[in-house]
């Protein structure tokens, strides 16, 4: 038998340590409250989101998980309170295309980096917007609005500020059309959608669930939906990349926390994050306000925020976007 001197023992010892630690603090935590942060008011569709996804990761966490709204700037305001605190899982923020992708190109003094100071946990799904128009609006189809937007007709945009997804997705189909549409920005967007239905501007960029309800009571018609795979909640609208192939822009959310939390906590977060999205509870409230469900692994998470600061940042740069 070999014979153990006392470097190999100490060796053995530390190393049996660490993997005591490492489990328990996978185990421990989380042993208090976790808060996420999110960076817009309370109602919007990040709030719900939050609030429905936090309930079912309390649940399996087995601590409360409590809901902050921080708002401004488009997001950044409560997301960079996140990248700074304690990257100890305690503290997340419920990102968004808007915080995780589309601030970095539009704001340019942006507080934080979205593929250097975060950690992804865990992909929460998508939306598609509806390009709405007016119930008593002459344009009955996307044909009409190109035709109206290629004879110069003045055709008009709303979105709920500079920099929105809803507004790079008007710049985007302005660019496509080749038209000279104008954007007209208002402070949120149940004013842009009150504009549009009063035929003070022609069309609007918006979540499903703010819009089918003023479709359904024949104040909107939705004449295209953003995402390429339309919309499970609006099946009959079709997908605008129908007609131009490289038009495919969705809303999206993702839990992520500051950079550099360890890993057996930022698995810990991802399993309940995912146990949650598995509820009978959050697939009921995704189908019933147009979320759909993502298929980005964990593994891809990175990159996928990578593309996304891309791609949106060239539409931003082609319309010369910039926040308000």
């Amino acid at each position: 038998m070999k014979k153990l001197t006392l470097t190999h023992l100490v060796a053995a010892t530390l190393t049996v340590a660490i993997s005591q630690v490492s489990t328990a603090s996978a185990q421990e935590f989380p042993d208090g409250p976790v808060t996420i942060v999110t960076p817009f008011a309370a109602g919007t569709t990040t709030d719900l989101i939050s609030r429905v996804v936090g309930e079912g990761m309390a649940e399996y966490l087995g601590q409360p998980v409590v809901i902050e709204n921080r708002a401004g700037a488009g997001g950044s305001v409560g997301t960079q309170q996140v990248v700074q605190a304690d990257p100890d899982g305690y503290t997340l923020s419920m990102g968004t295309v808007g915080t995780l992708a589309i601030n970095k190109s539009i704001y340019p003094d942006n507080p934080y980096d979205p593929e250097t100071d975060v950690t992804p946990i865990a992909f929460i799904g998508y939306t598609p917007t509806l390009l709405v128009v007016s119930g008593d609006s002459d344009f009955n189809d996307l044909e009409d609005l190109i035709e109206a937007a290629a004879q110069d007709r003045g055709v008009t945009f709303a979105s709920a500020g500079n920099g929105t997804s809803g507004h790079l997705a008007g710049e985007l189909l302005n660019i496509q059309t080749e038209g000279d549409m104008i954007h007209v920005p208002f402070r949120s967007g149940a004013e842009g959608l009150t504009a549009v239905m009063s035929g003070e501007v022609d069309f609007m960029f918006y979540h499903p669930v703010a819009a089918l309800p003023n479709i359904e009571a024949g104040t909107m018609k939705a004449i295209g939906v953003s995402g390429a795979d339309g919309s499970s909640v609006a099946p009959e609208v079709p997908p605008i990349a129908d007609t131009f192939e490289d038009f495919d822009l969705v809303a999206w959310f993702l839990l992520a926390g500051p950079a550099d939390m360890p890993e057996d906590v930022t698995k810990r977060l991802r399993d309940a994050a995912e146990n949650s999205l598995a509820s009978d509870k959050v697939r009921e409230h995704f189908e019933r306000t147009g979320i759909e469900f993502g298929e980005v692994e964990f593994s891809g998470l990175e990159q996928f925020i990578s593309d996304e600061v891309v791609k949106w940042g060239e539409i931003a740069n082609a319309a010369g976007a910039q926040a308000d």
